[in-house]
């Protein structure tokens, strides 16, 4: 299986989360972890799937990665299976520290939703809902067993899906 998983990364978390997918990964895949300014056409032939992260920035994906998947044409994703990540805060961080941007939070959510949405409309198939990975502060460091989290996510969407 040929994957490619392509992130963002403002404070290194994100990029943390998508090499700890890409190892759970197992030898049995092909496996190519790119920070999305480096992905190239030939990056894109013959996937099976693609993963796609970022961090939460004003309740979306970074503008990088919403640019990188608009460049897909229509239906340019039929056929591969799709998954979508972000990194955040967790609603306890930021009813605690930031009382009103929960308010938005619940209005705007997170930056996977809009990924995955747009993997979809580019005809990718969504192997799982997107998924959170949890951060203490604005820089960082992620929480205790995200890293963990992330590659028993990984390992259950694509054992499912074989």
């Amino acid at each position: 299986m040929k994957v490619l998983i392509v992130y963002d990364s403002v404070f290194g978390n994100t990029e943390k989360i998508a090499q700890a997918i890409g190892n759970a990964m197992g030898s049995q895949a092909d496996v190519n972890i790119l920070r999305v300014g480096n992905v190239k056409q030939e990056n894109l032939r013959g996937l099976d799937a693609l993963i796609v992260g970022s961090p939460t920035r004003a309740f979306k994906p970074t503008k990088a990665i919403t640019n990188f998947l608009k460049g897909f044409p229509k239906n340019g994703l039929m056929g591969v299976k799709v998954a979508a990540f972000d990194t955040r805060f967790t609603m306890e961080k930021i009813k605690s520290s930031f009382f009103m941007l929960s308010l938005f939070v619940n209005i705007f959510g997170y930056g996977a939703k809009p990924i995955s949405e747009i993997l979809k409309k580019k005809g990718g198939d969504l192997v799982a809902p997107p998924e959170g990975f949890f951060v203490e502060d604005v820089e960082g460091p992620l929480k205790e067993g995200e890293i963990e989290r992330a590659a028993n996510w990984t390992k259950k969407i694509f054992e499912s899906k074989k």
